[in-house]
């Protein structure tokens, strides 16, 4: 009589409760210093720097409209990074969000003012703002 053995698949590690927790408080912690951080440079540097032209209300408005255009960019970055969570994987779709988030906010930290580039300033500090909400959605 002959006996077989069979070789059990190991199984795949699971995420204790805790783990999972710190993780996603790390993240939030992160995401929230981030709005924190550009909530404050809009309302004191970002209004002279890039809308120069206005009055001191008109710069601070324009500053927190920038502000805002990354929570309305949110929503369509969730879309499109769960689509092509589920397309392509979740793994390459993460790095893909991190680093739009990563390469928008150093663009913004090295973007040239209206003094230097005019009427482009505020254009690409738009469409940063636009790639970070995108990046933080996915």
């Amino acid at each position: 009589m002959t006996s077989s053995t069979y070789a059990q698949a190991p199984a795949a590690p699971v995420n204790s409760p805790a783990r999972v927790a710190t993780a996603s408080f790390i993240g939030t912690a992160i995401e929230f210093y981030d709005f924190y951080v550009y909530a404050t440079a809009a309302a004191l540097v970002i209004g002279p720097v890039f809308f120069p032209s206005g009055s001191g209300t008109a710069q601070m408005l324009a500053a927190f409209l920038t502000f805002g255009i990354a929570f309305l960019a949110r929503p369509l970055g969730s879309a499109l990074f769960g689509h092509f969570g589920d397309r392509i994987g979740r793994k390459s779709t993460l790095v893909a969000s991190l680093l739009l988030m990563g390469v928008s906010t150093t663009a913004i930290g090295v973007l040239p003012g209206y003094d230097s580039i005019g009427v482009w300033a505020p254009i690409i500090l738009c469409l940063l703002r636009f790639g970070q909400g995108l990046g933080l959605g996915g």
